[in-house]
């Protein structure tokens, strides 16, 4: 009878527990995007999903300022938010670069979640003047 019970207690708690797929931002922050040929579903799109699109800012629901990160299609589907090849000229790259000076810095400073890294801003900037590819 004890063995059933903590059968029945144990298993569904460790399933539970494996299926934990969340990345954290110490795990985000810990990945090292390469200087070129950046992969979007295996840097950019997890740096989205938890900085951007986790608070109810640029999700799919919310899509605040007109911006759904969630996907390729949705990140890339205004011209000025991300300027393909060019990411000078990239309305995402002016909020998350503080080089540029812009008042309206993402994510909010006082905000839920941690800035990006200096890595993060450089694989993004890469990621875009490679072309934005959905890669």
């Amino acid at each position: 009878m004890k063995f059933n019970i903590f059968f029945l207690v144990s298993v569904p708690l460790l399933l539970f527990n494996a299926c934990d797929d969340t990345l954290t931002s110490n795990y985000i922050d810990s990945v090292v995007i390469p200087e070129k040929n950046v992969s979007y579903s295996e840097y950019i799109q997890p740096i989205f999903n938890n900085r951007c699109t986790n608070t109810d800012c640029h999700d799919s629901y919310s899509r605040k300022a007109g911006l759904d990160l969630t996907s390729w299609a949705g990140a890339t589907a205004d011209p000025n938010i991300i300027s393909r090849g060019s990411p000078e000229n990239s309305l995402l790259v002016w909020t998350i670069d503080p080089k540029f000076g812009y008042v309206n810095t993402m994510p909010p400073p006082y905000g839920p979640v941690p800035p990006l890294t200096d890595n993060q801003i450089e694989g993004i900037k890469t990621w875009i003047r490679e072309g934005a590819e959905a890669n």
